[in-house]
């Protein structure tokens, strides 16, 4: 075993035993948000958690649970894990199976679009850890087959995107069902004001572990903006694609623009999949494990892929459509530049979508640069007129400005190599 694995995780209190199987596994070194929450959290206190995401929130939850867990009697379930998204928690599922083996904990998934029965059955092995989406769960309180009796410990992850999704009304319902005393940990990207309000609800006492800024996105992130019309953004996506390397997760607005995209891509030779709500559960889990094993190159995604989706080594995030809410850009970036590595995030940009972009850059704290030949339009100059003007009262906000508009032409985008890149 690792001397620095050892020193480091286990001065956080990590017993040797689970310090050998994160070893295996390749962490040898905790991540930030790691060594601030995994302490008071094996001390039984709350946490309040917020960081980017990408920095290893999941383990910094999930050792805590394992190893208080770990000694304590078996036979009903003693920790719960809410998700907003079936994805991230069969991740969150995988990860509790990695490192929980050895130290004999097991869990259990409930999420919606699966065989109720199998869960029932899988309720019946009488599980250490339930991982569930709201929805799911409470159809399981409704019916009886859950049992919060034994309840220790309780995870929101990704607190703030289960808000953005409306779960609010069954995450009071759940709460208002659990034990009094408990252990309850609040991990997120952003902390927007509703959010204050479920930790408020939900916590008592929390050490905050706060990494960074709220919704702040990973350093290593390469930004620009391609200025376009919408009538040319597939043929540019296609453009960029001929000259990237690697994994690309290409963020589409709606379910029907994925499929089509996805269609088009597939026309061409790309080996491509498609991710979205109205993808029933197993072309949902096919689309992310092809992707996460390199059978699939380029995975398109509404932003039910933005959080917490553990995939190695995506060199480029292509926003096609911009977000609705700026916040989900942190999101959705995320997803490259993992672990301090360096990445791509690409955003196609129209005319209707300046005022999100300066959205996205106000959260920023900067502009966000274009890409090589591509500048923004300047909006069209208003016909001359004989005689005087109307008056109007004034230009109002977003009203044209003096200047011809830019013509949009494509330039061929060659993206350096990993190597090249400035740190």
């Amino acid at each position: 075993m690792s001397a620095t694995a050892l020193s480091q995780f286990g001065a956080l209190g990590v017993s040797a035993t689970l310090v050998e199987v994160l070893n295996k596994l390749g962490l040898t070194e905790p991540t930030p948000i790691q060594v601030q929450a995994i302490p008071p959290a094996l001390e039984g206190r709350d946490v309040l958690g917020c960081a980017q995401t990408g920095t290893g929130k999941t383990a910094a939850f999930v050792i805590p649970i394992i190893e208080r867990l770990a000694d304590g009697p078996k036979g009903h379930p003693r920790a719960m894990i809410l998700a907003p998204t079936r994805e991230l928690a069969f991740q969150i599922q995988e990860t509790v199976d990695k490192y929980g083996r050895v130290r004999g904990i097991f869990a259990t998934t409930l999420v919606g679009g699966a065989d109720m029965h199998a869960q029932v059955r899988g309720l019946r092995q009488r599980p250490d850890i339930i991982v569930a989406t709201p929805g799911r769960l409470l159809d399981h309180m409704w019916q009886g087959t859950v049992s919060f009796a034994k309840l220790q410990m309780v995870v929101l992850d990704e607190a703030d995107r289960m808000l953005d999704m409306g779960f609010a009304p069954q995450l009071n319902q759940i709460i208002e069902a659990l034990p009094e005393t408990r252990q309850t940990l609040l991990f997120s990207a952003t902390m927007p004001s509703n959010l204050a309000d479920l930790a408020r609800m939900s916590l008592n006492d929390p050490f905050k572990a706060l990494v960074a800024k709220s919704a702040t996105p990973a350093e290593g992130v390469i930004h620009t903006v391609h200025h376009t019309a919408n009538s040319d953004k597939t043929s540019l996506l296609l453009s960029i694609l001929k000259e990237t390397e690697g994994s690309v997760l290409v963020f589409t607005r709606t379910k029907h623009r994925a499929d089509r995209i996805g269609e088009t891509l597939e026309k061409v030779g790309c080996r491509v999949a498609v991710l979205h709500a109205g993808r029933r559960l197993p072309q949902r889990r096919a689309a992310l494990e092809g992707f996460r094993r390199g059978r699939f190159e380029i995975l398109v995604a509404t932003d039910i892929a933005a959080r917490g989706l553990d995939v190695d080594n995506i060199q480029h995030v292509i926003n096609y459509d911009l977000p609705h809410v700026p916040e989900d850009y942190i999101h959705r970036i995320g997803r490259t530049a993992r672990m301090n590595a360096k990445g791509w995030a690409t955003s196609f940009v129209t005319g209707e979508d300046n005022r999100s972009l300066r959205m996205i850059e106000k959260l920023l704290g900067k502009a966000v640069p274009c890409a090589p030949g591509s500048r923004a339009p300047m909006a069209a100059t208003a016909p001359e007129r004989r005689g005087p003007r109307p008056n109007t009262g004034g230009r109002g906000f977003g009203a044209p400005r003096s200047g011809s508009p830019a013509r949009h032409d494509r330039p061929a985008v060659r993206r350096p190599r990993p190597s090249t890149l400035a740190s």
